[in-house]
């Protein structure tokens, strides 16, 4: 698959903001009133770009047309003010199973300092008979961490999908033992469940992993097209896409537990194709997800932060060729 090719310009409507806050982590699915949800991760905007890590909650949006634009509604979900899943709520990505929505997030507790609230990252799930809620969550994370193992510090960036033998496979970041406060490498790592409320096994880790460098990849992107599985993940030195700058490799799978990069594996750079014929480098464009309809991806989205500092961010709808 030469992903690369797929992307088409972006209209200027297609660009989502919250007055206030900074936005990320879209994720969309289209229900049956044949709209188009979103959840995404948003935090006060005076917090800056770090505030994700110990402010972050889930908003809930709502559109006709899967470019955009769409219309805020509410907050979702946010920190339950005890235990692991405390203070924080991120990452979310949205899938249906069995007429209900599953919605996978990482949540963290801390005591307001940055690596804290980082190394106290873990997985949960919650269910839901519609995208905007309510949403009943697991008391208990879905995914822990493994003393001594490669995600012996960290769990977070979850992605699932649904294989065709109707099971739930997930991909997530973890972080390895190491010197603290960062810890050791940051790959990732398979899991599979036979419900996606778990319980999930650990089948596979660590995957994706860049031997000349610790800082591997973050941000996975999952899904079954045909007779194979696809990641989209963010290559943090360029590594996978022999760029050799921080882009988004596309990976590929025969079973969803080995993979390796795709044979043309540079999915997308850090710049936004306007419509206008304006090309607009960008710090991040990162948290990438894939709207589907009749089983193709028809949409990407994802996080853009404009500058280093990341003072001004907002999600992205970026159209993809049939």
């Amino acid at each position: 698959m030469d992903f690369h090719s797929k992307l088409l310009p972006v209209p200027r409507r297609a660009v989502f903001k919250l007055e206030g806050y900074h936005t990320w982590c879209p994720t969309v699915v289209k229900a049956e009133d044949g709209r188009y949800h979103m959840l995404f991760s948003c935090w006060p905007e005076e917090s800056g770009h770090h505030g994700w890590v110990s402010k972050s909650i889930v908003g809930y949006a709502v559109g006709d047309d899967p470019l955009g634009p769409f219309q805020f509604q509410h907050f979702v979900m946010e920190g339950s003010g005890q235990g692991w899943d405390a203070d924080v709520i991120h990452n979310p990505t949205l899938i249906a199973y069995g007429g209900k929505y599953y919605l996978y997030y990482m949540a963290n507790y801390g005591n307001g300092e940055y690596w804290d609230h980082r190394n106290h990252q873990r997985i949960g799930v919650a269910e839901a008979d519609h995208p905007g809620g309510p949403w009943r969550r697991n008391e208990q994370p879905v995914i822990e961490v493994t003393p001594g193992a490669w995600d012996h510090l960290v769990v977070t960036n979850p992605t699932a999908t649904v294989t065709p033998q109707g099971k739930v496979l997930m991909v997530y970041k973890g972080v390895g033992e190491g010197p603290l406060p960062k810890g050791g490498a940051v790959v990732c790592g398979v899991a599979e469940a036979d419900h996606p409320l778990g319980p999930f096994r650990k089948v596979a880790g660590p995957i994706m992993v860049n031997p000349d460098n610790d800082w591997s990849v973050e941000d996975p992107f999952i899904w079954s097209q045909g007779d194979r599985f696809y990641a989209l993940v963010k290559d943090f030195q360029g590594y996978f896409t022999r760029t050799g700058v921080s882009s988004v490799a596309l990976f590929g799978s025969q079973d969803g537990i080995n993979w390796g990069p795709a044979d043309q594996p540079l999915a997308f750079l850090r710049q936004i194709a306007w419509e206008d014929g304006t090309v607009q480098p960008v710090d991040a464009l990162e948290r990438p997800s894939l709207l589907f309809e009749n089983g193709r991806p028809t949409v990407l989205y994802c996080a853009v932060g404009v500058d280093p500092h990341r003072d001004l961010s907002f999600n992205v709808a970026i159209p993809l060729q049939a």
